[in-house]
This record gives structure tokens, C-alpha cells and sequence, in this order.
């Protein structure tokens, strides 16, 4: 796969749709082995291949810094995993996975309520759904909770009186994201992963046909 002709939308389409369950990679491959890059364009094609295939383990390093930075806040810890929360809300992957289980768990104290909680149904005609599937949480669409998770983690931050300070920590996570991904060698794994996930796509939309 040629990382160089992939968009950035095509990128964040790439990772909102992903499956995030999948565990971080090790930390020895995570720390490999580091190469300056000859230009611009193969800068380019590693930083969005490593952005796709560490996803997971960007996402706690970033998190983790921004967790270091109020080590003697609580409140900022909590509007941090609220925040983490709205953030990973966006993805399909794990949206539906959250949603399936907490509705799983109200099911054993109150069947009732977690009937209405399920998703409602797409209509489908010949086989195809009439529209693109819209992701519901518990029943309500997804940027309900991404509205309200953001909200109050805003209301947080601004109580704790850390907004400068997850500025710095979230703009100081970022950076040790995107040095990471642009130094880090892409190694066999990575275009091995690459290639299976390519596989997965044609074989979903050869499977809708």
C-alpha cells in the first residue's frame, strides 16, 4: 500500500472505523528501531503508517501524559478520562463494543430498560441498507454522548483550573506522537498488518454485494 497517495481524510475515515479492541503492540517493537527519513515523501507515507498501526499505543501514551500532568488533580484526572472517553467515542469499533456491553449489564437488573436501549433498526431493501448505518450508544446517537462527555469534561477542566496545563500536556503528548511515528522504521509487521486490513475491506464490501 502506498502511503503517499492515502489523504488524511482517508486516514481518519481509517481510523474511525477500525477495530480499536485489538491490544497495543509491544513495547521492545514499539522502541525498535529509529531512521531518519530520506525525504518528504517517504516522511509522508511512514507518518501515516505508523499513525495507523501504533493507533493503540498513541492513544495511552497520550492519554498517560495527560494523566501525569494532574497527578494532584483528581477532578483534572477525571474531566482526562472523559475526555479520553468522547475522543474514542468517534470510533465505530468501540462505540458499538461500549454500548453492547453496558446494555448487556443493565439486561441482568432490568431487561425493560435495556430493550430501549437497543439500536434501532436499518432498513433494507434487496439486501442493502436504504442508508448508511448511523452508530447509537445505549440507543441514542453517538454525538449525544460525545456532546455531553466533552461538555462536562470542558465544565472540568475549567473547575480544576488546568486548561493551561492540558494545553501543554496534550501539545506536549502530540509531539511525542508525531516524532514518534516520523522516526519510527516501519517494519514488516506494519505492512503485513497494512495488507490484512486491506483484505478486510474488500472482503466486508465483497460480502455487502
Amino acid at each position: 500500500m502506498d502511503w503517499g497517495n492515502v489523504t488524511v481524510e482517508d486516514l481518519i475515515d481509517a481510523l474511525r472505523e477500525v477495530d480499536w479492541s485489538s491490544p497495543p503492540r509491544p513495547l521492545p517493537e514499539f522502541f525498535s528501531r529509529f531512521t531518519v527519513p530520506r525525504s518528504y515523501a517517504k516522511w509522508n507515507s511512514r507518518l501515516k503508517c505508523n499513525l495507523y498501526y501504533y493507533r493503540t499505543n498513541y492513544f495511552i501514551m497520550i492519554v498517560v501524559i495527560l494523566g501525569l500532568g494532574f497527578l494532584r488533580r483528581p477532578v483534572a484526572i477525571l474531566a482526562a478520562i472523559l475526555t479520553a472517553l468522547s475522543i474514542a467515542f468517534l470510533n465505530d469499533s468501540f462505540a458499538s463494543t461500549f454500548s453492547e456491553k453496558v446494555t448487556r449489564t443493565v439486561r441482568q437488573f432490568s431487561p425493560h430498560l435495556a430493550a430501549k436501549m437497543r439500536p434501532p433498526l436499518t432498513p433494507v431493501i434487496r439486501g442493502r441498507p436504504v442508508a448508511k448505518r448511523t452508530i447509537h450508544i445505549c440507543g441514542r446517537p453517538r454525538w449525544v454522548f460525545v456532546f455531553i462527555f466533552s461538555s462536562v469534561s470542558f465544565i472540568l477542566w475549567y473547575v480544576s483550573c488546568g486548561l493551561l496545563t492540558v494545553f501543554w500536556a496534550l501539545a506536549i503528548a502530540l509531539l511525542a506522537t508525531i516524532l514518534h511515528a516520523s522516526f519510527r522504521t516501519p517494519n514488516l509487521k506494519a505492512r503485513l498488518n497494512t495488507f490484512r486490513e486491506e483484505f478486510r475491506a474488500v472482503w466486508r464490501n465483497y460480502s455487502e454485494l
